[in-house]
């Protein structure tokens, strides 16, 4: 049986969420500033990232102490793979957020439900009917439509965006295998062990001692991830995630707000139009499998009946 949701639970999911992609979009303006130096020297996204894996596990240490989540067992395969895709994802996102606009980076990653969903047919044997693959080519165009090929304006880091996505979107379909089997917690405290040693040893052949105020940054860009974490899995327990899901796109308005109150940088129109054609292709796929899952839910009551 479906569970219910209260309303006063409903708005608390909902807050939770904008909350969350507040959050998600300061981690993203915390990796620009670190990135493209900001009054002192830039760090290189390596660095950055292992900056955000070793807080972040240096966070989730007392946590896990004290509740003692079993690490034995599992698929250890699928845990190292999702580090590795999950590592070049938020590496190329750092990349691409330290030259782009916050906003434009954002929407390009926001292209990873769809290559989840592309990859969700050799990989978990799936099938994608007509409406997915259309809002795909949606979401496809909008990525062409931002990062404006054959214009001056045009950014060849926009492919290290799109990168991102591919990398962050093969993570989800590994994220998604791991969780039909084993706890929240192992799940986390896992992907930032072995993601702190791989970010760590990449990080150090382009080491650079950072200033103080670069190790407070890349201590509380790490602190925060988790933060985010936490607060994403409590508003999807207070919550449908059918209906709080589509609020995370919400993080492309803080994002767009956080790039002109720091950088005083402004979206483009072809910004602007592409965001809204990725985000429309997203949710259009959200929608889908929703309908898709009712009426799993329905044939699973019948025969049941």
């Amino acid at each position: 049986m479906a569970r219910s949701y209260s309303g006063r639970d409903t708005g608390i999911a909902i807050a939770l969420m904008l909350l969350a992609c507040a959050l998600v979009a300061a981690t993203t303006l915390i990796a620009k500033m670190l990135g493209s130096g900001s009054g002192t020297d830039a760090l290189h996204p390596l660095q950055v990232s292992a900056g955000r894996f070793v807080f972040a596990l240096a966070a989730l240490l007392p946590l896990t102490a004290w509740l003692r989540p079993p690490l034995s067992g599992g698929n250890w395969r699928n845990h190292i793979l999702r580090v590795l895709f999950g590592w070049a994802g938020i590496t190329c996102l750092f990349a691409a957020s330290s030259v782009m606009r916050l906003a434009d980076a954002t929407a390009i990653s926001f292209l990873n439900p769809i290559v989840a969903m592309m990859l969700s047919i050799p990989l978990l044997g799936e099938r994608v009917g007509a409406w997915r693959w259309a809002a795909a080519a949606i979401a496809f165009a909008g990525a062409a439509i931002l990062s404006e090929p054959g214009t001056d304006a045009f950014q060849p880091i926009a492919l290290v965006a799109l990168t991102a996505a591919f990398f962050m979107g093969s993570e989800a379909i590994l994220i998604k295998k791991l969780a039909d089997t084993e706890p929240p917690l192992r799940i986390l405290f896992i992907n930032n062990l072995i993601g702190a040693c791989l970010a760590a040893t990449a990080a150090s052949f382009v080491w650079r001692m950072p200033t103080p105020d670069q190790w407070v940054l890349l201590a509380v860009l790490g602190v925060t991830m988790v933060t985010v974490q936490a607060i994403f899995i409590q508003a999807m327990r207070r919550g449908e995630a059918s209906f709080v899901m589509p609020f995370f796109y919400t993080t492309l308005i803080f994002a767009g707000l956080y790039d002109y109150l720091v950088f005083d940088e402004r979206p483009t129109a072809a910004g602007m139009v592409g965001a809204v054609l990725i985000v429309a292709g997203a949710l259009t796929i959200a929608w889908r499998e929703r309908i898709q899952r009712r009426r799993w839910t329905a044939r699973g009551k019948k025969a049941a009946g």
